[in-house]
């Protein structure tokens, strides 16, 4: 079993022309889930990792599973308006549009070692968003993790010219 044989692809999803990379069927899958864990826990087991931050909503569920397994703390990166205590947000870039994001501002005590976790990169918008929050917080984002990668988007570019490397478990071309 390879994990991109766990991920359904969903042609002309949302619009035509897209193929959309489901990982849902990963997720369902005990086998394949833990081996993507596994897989993006690797390069760190055994280094000082203080915290994993997931972006929403996917990278919840990869992002908590990672911190477990590197006995690290929990930070979730949410839209704009969904945590209860004091933020700190940023403004990022979409593909048609602009967003916001935002953490507690007490997430990350400055110098943390964090590492930023999802389930795909695209253009990168939103991750290199959510780098450039947690570093404006305080973090020392070590590493930007994700399943899949769609190299053609140029978004793991993006965030390897923030000086933050990427890693990635599986690269589908074509979008």
């Amino acid at each position: 079993m390879t994990l991109a044989s766990a991920i359904r692809t969903i042609p002309d999803y949302p619009k035509p022309g897209i193929m959309f990379r489901d990982i849902t069927t990963l997720l369902g899958d005990a086998k394949a889930f833990r081996r993507a864990v596994d897989e993006l826990v690797q390069p760190w087991a055994g280094t000082k990792i203080d915290k994993v931050a997931g972006m929403e909503a996917r990278g919840f569920i990869l992002g908590g599973a990672v911190a477990h397994q590197l006995s690290a703390g929990f930070v979730p990166v949410r839209k704009k308006g969904k945590l209860p205590h004091t933020t700190v947000s940023i403004a990022y870039s979409l593909e048609y549009g602009v967003d916001e994001m935002e953490v507690h501002e007490d997430a990350v005590v400055k110098g943390e070692r964090v590492i930023l976790v999802d389930d795909l990169i695209a253009t990168g918008g939103t991750a290199e968003g959510a780098v450039k929050l947690l570093q404006k917080i305080g973090a020392d984002v070590i590493a930007a993790c994700f399943v899949i990668d769609l190299p053609e988007l140029g978004g793991a570019r993006k965030i390897e010219a923030l000086g933050v490397p990427v890693r990635r478990l599986v690269s589908f071309e074509g979008h």
